[in-house]
């Protein structure tokens, strides 16, 4: 097995997961850099959130191993914040209250300055005690946001929290999120179907085979930050795109007109 890359955050080597007769990824093997946002996409049941849950601790790997800071990650770690697919709203807990749910697991004292920071700056302020069926659906995943940065994680895992949402809340968010990363500078890995908002995002794009799930491309994103419509409309984005598409699909014709 390789060893990882001197200096990355997060180190992924041969990799795989088999559920039964099933195997969802095989011989996976990245490294995450330091203050990076790295974007997975790939064809739908290629493997996206089966190697992301691995990246957390929460589903054992059957070959391989996850490193962060080159320690073995064998279960939920403290220094990971993992965002879902569903907001995942406790329905009988106020807004506040769900946001507070892990300090009261973890037996700690939040920390409240930071909180209602982070409040503020997704635009929640004054919804506290708001109940989770009182928000929008925007609203809710701002909410699952801020309850995973709270913690202060080095490292935030975002399984395509996104998806569900409206074409102009998603851009929102999309927004959010990379204002939230230039003030906190947190690692992120970003699990998504959608290839404009992994460029948008990200300082690299993964492209995961068809199941088992393997890397076959890695794109470099060289747009400076922040991302404006004019960049995101240019010839370059529109040739990138194109690339990762004609990875996924496996449209010769889609790369050749790329390039």
């Amino acid at each position: 097995m390789a060893a990882a890359t001197e200096g990355a955050r997060l180190s992924i080597r041969g990799a795989g997961k088999r559920y039964g007769d099933l195997q969802a990824i095989a011989d996976v093997s990245l490294d995450v850099g330091h203050n990076t946002i790295v974007s997975i996409v790939g064809p739908s049941g290629c493997g996206k959130t089966t190697l992301l849950w691995s990246m957390s601790g929460l589903h054992g790997l059957s070959e391989g191993q996850v490193q962060l800071d080159g320690q073995t990650i064998t279960g939920p770690h403290p220094d990971i914040g993992l965002v879902f697919q569903e907001a995942n709203l406790l329905p009988w807990r106020n807004l506040m209250q769900n946001i507070l749910f892990p300090w009261e697991v973890k037996r700690q004292k939040p920390d409240m300055a930071w909180i209602n920071h982070l409040l503020d700056r997704v635009g929640l302020k004054g919804f506290e005690t708001r109940m989770p069926r009182e928000l929008s659906g925007g609203m809710q995943q701002r909410a699952s946001i801020v309850r995973a940065l709270s913690l202060r994680p080095s490292v935030l895992l975002m399984d395509e929290p996104f998806g569900a949402l409206d074409a102009f809340t998603r851009e929102e968010m999309n927004r959010l999120v990379e204002e939230i990363w230039l003030e906190t500078k947190t690692t992120i890995v970003f699990i998504t179907h959608s290839i404009e908002e992994a460029i948008f995002l990200s300082d690299r794009v993964l492209v995961l085979s068809k199941r088992p799930g393997r890397v076959i491309a890695d794109y470099p994103v060289p747009f400076v930050r922040p991302r404006s419509l004019k960049t995101m409309a240019s010839r370059e984005v529109f040739d990138l795109t194109n690339r990762i598409k004609a990875d996924i699909y496996g449209q010769t014709t889609l790369r050749a007109a790329a390039e």
